[in-house]
């Protein structure tokens, strides 16, 4: 499950924005300002940013070249929000550091169908599938499958496969398993990452004779694909 922050100063287009967005399962966050967006930004690591232009404090523009700049987030996709629709101000936008540009007004869901597009495109994957050997995760209708074998997972559950399906053979401690799965204020204790991954697994032991998510002793997990 992607995690999404999204910066934009207008509580209605970032409600809105919110309730389309965690209809698709993903994780969304939200910052009224620029320097509260960037204090997330720094400490946390997201899958996509929603930056509008205008906030208060430090600027999309701004937030985008900073981030632009640090080792973090280098990487992250942004797609950014703007009233501002001269070719002029999205070459800026673009140049900048922006991966796409959104003129206000604009539909939610196609702010949705921005952000799959960056996630497919970042998440190394032209389709609507993520697959890992004979795992499949079908990302428009959030279901897991082994072999072709639907496997009934809770919405963390989800989340985690997903996780860890886009970032194969890497290696996360339950701490950053935490921060990327669930909300960064969450009070969530690390426990439940390791109740989630023992019923994941479990789940997965059922079907496949060898579970593909393994224990690195002393650091955390990953899952050998």
């Amino acid at each position: 499950m992607a995690k999404i922050l999204i910066v934009e100063d207008e509580i209605d287009v970032s409600f809105l924005l919110k309730i389309e967005l965690e209809a698709e399962g993903y994780v969304v966050e939200l910052a009224e300002d620029g320097n509260l967006a960037w204090d997330l930004m720094s400490a946390y690591e997201y899958d996509v940013i929603i930056l509008d232009w205008q906030v208060p404090g430090f600027s999309g523009i701004e937030l985008c070249a900073k981030l632009r700049q640090s080792q973090k987030g280098a990487a992250t996709p942004v797609l950014m929000l703007t009233g501002r629709g001269s070719i002029a101000d999205k070459t800026c936008g673009l140049d900048t550091g922006a991966d796409d540009y959104l003129t206000k007004p604009f539909d939610t869901r196609e702010v949705a169908a921005r952000v799959r597009a960056l996630l497919r495109r970042f998440g190394g994957t032209g389709t609507n599938q993520i697959v890992c050997g004979d795992l499949v995760f079908d990302l428009k209708s959030k279901t897991f499958s082994i072999a072709g074998e639907a496997v009934k997972l809770l919405p963390k559950e989800q989340a985690l496969i997903e996780f860890l399906m886009r970032n194969p053979n890497e290696v996360f401690s339950p701490e950053a398993l935490l921060e990327r799965v669930w909300h960064s204020d969450s009070q969530v204790a690390i426990g439940t990452v390791y109740t989630t991954m023992k019923t994941l697994r479990k789940k997965i032991a059922e079907i496949k004779d060898s579970c593909p998510i393994e224990t690195v002793h002393g650091l955390g997990y990953k899952l050998v694909n």
